[in-house]
């Protein structure tokens, strides 16, 4: 997914990319992806006088330990892309930052797509994910599944500075 920046701008051309990329490596060594489905990618890649953009939308199939229980849970995950790249520029930056924001400025004329498309799906990726709305989680006492069973440990917790006067009620 590499494409010219100066040959893209100066005939304003158009590609349409429709890949499927393997992203298991992004995730080796993460304890909180179990597994990872292919990333599918449909994108619109079209030149412009001084600048190329990139729209579209990344699909992916997520199997993430839930953050409450730790069991399995299967995330459907659609990310909208968009980033407009520019060429780089051999004049001194002048102040004008807001434009400049907009834009990505590449180091060469060469786009290569794949690092761009990586950064999106790790920054969409669900921060927390729960394998159900009402997940009630692990005891912090005993670890139990407490959607499974319930526990018979005391969760009763009481602040160290107060727990002198605990038994100050008690006849």
């Amino acid at each position: 997914m590499q494409f010219h920046m100066q040959e893209m701008m100066s005939r304003s051309l158009k590609a349409t990319v429709q890949e499927v990329l393997d992203v298991s490596e992004l995730f080796k060594g993460r304890a909180d992806v179990i597994a990872a489905g292919p990333l599918h990618v449909s994108l619109e890649v079209a030149g412009h006088e001084g600048f190329v953009t990139v729209e579209g939308t990344l699909t992916i199939d997520l199997e993430l330990a839930c953050s409450r229980c730790l069991e399995p849970t299967k995330e459907h995950t659609v990310i909208p892309f968009f980033e407009q790249f520019k060429p780089p520029s051999n004049e001194e930056a002048d102040g004008n930052t807001d434009e400049n924001e907009e834009f990505v400025e590449l180091k060469s004329d060469r786009l290569d797509l794949l690092p761009f498309l990586e950064e999106a799906l790790l920054v969409f990726m669900p921060f927390a994910p729960l394998c159900g709305k009402d997940c009630k989680g692990l005891c912090q006492t005993c670890g139990e599944n407490l959607n499974e069973r319930t526990c018979e440990c005391k969760n009763e917790r009481i602040d160290p500075r107060f727990e002198s006067l605990k038994d100050l009620f008690k006849e």
